[in-house]
């Protein structure tokens, strides 16, 4: 087989790399609200207790799109205060 520059033909590595999209720059654009997993990763819990936490009813109000599930930002702030607040009221007790 030739060598490209003498036979003017593309060898197959660069056939294949105009095919390649180029690489993604920046982080991922934010989305308006958590799902389930990135609500537990961004809040340091797993998703058994987060779960175990919404069985109990002490979990975040969730809102339903069709078969998915999220947490808007605003219901994880209030999440956060309860739970704070029943924290707080723990130790003093």
């Amino acid at each position: 087989m030739a060598r490209g520059e003498v036979s003017g033909r593309k060898t197959q590595e660069c056939a294949s790399a105009s095919k390649r999209k180029p690489p993604t720059r920046g982080p991922p654009a934010p989305t308006a609200m958590f799902s389930i997993a990135s609500f537990c990763e961004a809040h340091g819990i797993s998703q058994s207790f987060y779960f175990q936490l919404k069985a109990e009813g002490r979990g975040p109000r969730e809102l339903h799109l069709g078969a998915r599930v999220f947490i808007t930002f605003e219901s994880a702030e209030r999440w956060r205060t309860i739970r704070e607040a029943e924290t707080a009221a723990a130790t003093t007790a």
